[in-house]
Parts: structure tokens; C-alpha cells; sequence
């Protein structure tokens, strides 16, 4: 059964005193005095005995008040750099058969020889294990040349663009009023189905350079690289890399071109008073021409399509290497896959 309890006012004007309430916690209490100095001195005095006694009960002895504190564990400090074996440098002079260390890196196709001078300044290169940091340095053919971890994720961030040049646009720096074909690669005309797995970033074009000519009225793949092995594969003085070509053509006198002339085309033409590399050039029908070249000198094609009293009508370079044009379309660029190369 519940209790009720109920609280009786008092009538008005009752002069009945009411029960005095409990004091709230704290309220009305004086206010607490500051010790002296003496008195503070005293307690701290106090503290300070108790602490030595505890220290004595768990350790055993009493330390000395004049006693130098130990200090404070901090953190260890860095490590020193690991020192490098003296760079070794070989004389030309002292050793026959020498040669520059970048220019026997960029024969190896361990990196350009810019890229390899840049590895040598920064302590990146070893030379029989030991480091080689002098530009300059040289070294003979039998010697073993290794780089840095450092060096290889830095040459592995490097990027190589396949666009499909429009005419209108130069290879390389502008000239004329010309744009350079770089200028199209953009996040707008990356092609759909670049299947590279690699995301656009700007810095992709920083040092994004042609590696190979195709003329202002030229069509078709052209390779933009910040990776100087594969310039080197491509447009280096031994180079064996194939470009091949679909030439639209017309004789000059309107008669087909004699059986000689192709040959001419083949070998045994000169352009600036040099022999030009043996070439594979054929009929694909009656007005187009395939060419297989190793080389590519300025207008070449153009240039031996006169010489035997053809006209150029259209150019388009379907595939250098290992690498094909296929689908990408007319002003549209992708990157080059990690499975895909070249040579």
C-alpha cells in the first residue's frame, strides 16, 4: 500500500518560525586561510621527508638530496648516414678501352646518360660495389655497374604517352604559329579505353618529350616519353627499332612506277650526300605504299618519294616496334602499358 505524505503550509500571515535547511555543500563555509611562508615551507618540507622514506623502504637506500639527478630518458639521437666507400674514379690515360661511366649505363640501358649523370651526383651508382659519385668517372667494359633502389622507383614513376597526331601539329617545339602535338594530352582527350591502369597527373608533363618526327602533315603514332631508355630504343644512333608507314601516292607523269624505281626505294638511295639504311617498301594497292624503316631523318619519305618521281598524298605511321596504332582515334593519346614494349 503506497504512503502519501503531504507537506502543510502555513497560514498566511503565521509567524511560526520554519525549520532550519541543511547547509548546501560549501555555501556559507569561511573562506580557507593561505598558509605562511614558514608554514608552507613546513609541509613541503614534510612532503619531501615522507618521499624519502618511501624511496628508502623500496629501494633500500636514502639518496642524497645533493645527489645530481639522473636525467630524463629522451629520444636516441638520428642515426648518422652510413658512410660510402671513397668514390672511385678511372683515368682514360691509366686504363685503354675506358669510357664514361653514364655512357656505358646508357649502352647497358640502365638509364639515358642525362639520367645516369643526375644517379651519379646524387651517390645512386655503384661500381663493383663501390660508390662512384664523380661526373666524369670512367670505367672499362668488364666492370659491374649497379644503381640504387632509390633510382629504379624514381625511373619507375616515368611515363610514355602513344598519341595519335592530327595534322596541324608539330612534333616537338612550336614553330610557325604550329602547336606542338604535346598540347593534346589532356584528361579530356585521354582515350576511353586506355587500359593502362595509370591515373593523370600533371606531373606526367613535366619532360614529356617526342621521341621520333612526324611532320606537320603527317598523321599517325607518335611517342612522347619522360623515360630516356626508351628514346634511346628509339631514336638512338643504333637503334633498330622499326617504323612502319601507309604512303598514299601518285606518279608525276601519271604512268605506274617502274620495277627500278621501287628497288630505289628498297635501296640505294642518298638524301644529303649519306646512304640511307636498307628499307622495306611495297605496294599495298594501286596508290599506297607500306614502309618498314630503321631510321628517320626529316621528311624522309617525302624526300624519297621525289626521288624516284612520286608524290606524297597522305602519310600515317601505323606502328614503331612492337607497339601498333590499332583504334586510338585521330587527336586521342594513352599510356603505354606496363605488358607492352617495344623492342
Amino acid at each position: 500500500m503506497a504512503t502519501t505524505i503531504k507537506l502543510k503550509k502555513p497560514a498566511p500571515g503565521s509567524t511560526e518560525p520554519r525549520a532550519p535547511r541543511a547547509p548546501v555543500r560549501g555555501a556559507g563555509s569561511a573562506p580557507r586561510r593561505r598558509p605562511t611562508l614558514s608554514q608552507a615551507q613546513a609541509q613541503r618540507a614534510e612532503r619531501e621527508a615522507r618521499y624519502q622514506e618511501q624511496l628508502r623502504q623500496r629501494f633500500g637506500d636514502k639518496p642524497r638530496d645533493d645527489a645530481p639527478r639522473k636525467p630524463r630518458p629522451t629520444a636516441p639521437p638520428p642515426a648518422r648516414p652510413r658512410q660510402h666507400p671513397e668514390p672511385r674514379a678511372i683515368e682514360h690515360a691509366e686504363v685503354p678501352g675506358s669510357m664514361r661511366l653514364s655512357k656505358r649505363m646508357s649502352e647497358l640501358g640502365i638509364a639515358s646518360r642525362r639520367e645516369a649523370d643526375e644517379w651519379i651526383a646524387k651517390g645512386w651508382v655503384r661500381v663493383d660495389d663501390q660508390v662512384v659519385s664523380e661526373l666524369g668517372s670512367r670505367v672499362v667494359p668488364g666492370q659491374r655497374i649497379t644503381v640504387d633502389a632509390k633510382a629504379k622507383f624514381q625511373q619507375a614513376q616515368k611515363v610514355t604517352v602513344l598519341l595519335n597526331k592530327p595534322i596541324g601539329y608539330v612534333s616537338g617545339q612550336a614553330e610557325d604559329g604550329y602547336e606542338p602535338a604535346v598540347v593534346l594530352v589532356t584528361p579530356n582527350n585521354q582515350w576511353r579505353d586506355d587500359r593502362s591502369g595509370t591515373r593523370f597527373l600533371r606531373e606526367h608533363l613535366r619532360g614529356l618529350a617526342p621521341a621520333g618526327r612526324l611532320d606537320i602533315d603527317s598523321v599517325g603514332l607518335l611517342v612522347l616519353t619522360q623515360d630516356g631508355r626508351i628514346a634511346k630504343q628509339l631514336i638512338g644512333e643504333d637503334s633498330e627499332t622499326e617504323k612502319e608507314y601507309l604512303v598514299r601516292v601518285q606518279t608525276l607523269d601519271g604512268q605506274p612506277l617502274p620495277d627500278g624505281q621501287l628497288a630505289l626505294l628498297n635501296h640505294g638511295l642518298e638524301l644529303d650526300g649519306e646512304a640511307l639504311r636498307p628499307a622495306q617498301v611495297e605496294w599495298v594497292n594501286d596508290d599506297q605504299l607500306r614502309f618498314v624503316l630503321k631510321e628517320g631523318k626529316k621528311r624522309q619519305i617525302r624526300r624519297m618519294c621525289e626521288a624516284v618521281g612520286l608524290k606524297v598524298l597522305g602519310l600515317k605511321r601505323v606502328r614503331i616496334g612492337k607497339v601498333m596504332l590499332g583504334d586510338l582515334p585521330v587527336g586521342a593519346w594513352r599510356y603505354l602499358r606496363g605488358d607492352e614494349s617495344f623492342v
